[in-house]
């Protein structure tokens, strides 16, 4: 899946989530000047160099801006829990279910997963709001989330999933 094929499917949950109050918790990924914040991961990733603070191909992507109500956690790492207050936030706001979307499914998506199912989110994957560099890794990934950790359900499931929480 070419990642930006994912992008309408997450806007469909999006759309369907904030339609019923269901919170939308957006992640990107900062790092300052030289990486320093960024670790190992920085270094084996040189693509990482584009999410330097005021690099411009680190900025959001039309259509996935988030909306003045939606929280944005800036993160160093893949998972969207490790040093950020995704767990606390989450549970403050009485939430025990996490969806998942964002790239990529081998690296990101994999380590948010873990980690939510290790908080004791119970957690599913939406298998085609997310995307990798090439199909295999992406499916890879999915089997074994699926396997082990999340539900894998498509965008159809997860937006009548939400839905009937209204």
């Amino acid at each position: 899946m070419a990642p930006r094929s994912g992008w309408r499917h997450w806007w469909r949950v999006r759309a369907a989530a904030r339609a019923v109050g269901v919170p939308v918790i957006l992640t990107n990924v900062v790092y300052h000047p030289g990486g320093v914040d960024g670790g190992r991961f920085f270094q084996k990733v040189p693509a990482l160099k584009l999410f330097e603070a005021g690099n411009p191909m680190g900025v959001w992507p039309q259509g996935l801006i988030p909306a003045l109500d939606e929280i944005v956690l800036s993160k160093q790492y893949p998972s969207a829990f490790f040093g950020t207050s995704l767990a606390s936030t989450l549970t403050a706001q009485g939430v025990d279910q996490v969806l998942l979307a964002g790239l990529s499914t081998s690296g990101c998506v994999r380590a948010t997963c873990v980690d939510a199912v290790s908080h004791g989110f119970r957690t599913a994957v939406i298998a085609e709001a997310c995307g990798d560099r090439h199909p295999a890794p992406h499916a890879a990934n999915l089997f074994d989330m699926g396997a082990k950790y999340a539900d894998v359900i498509s965008e159809g499931e997860a937006i009548a999933y939400v839905e009937g929480l209204a």
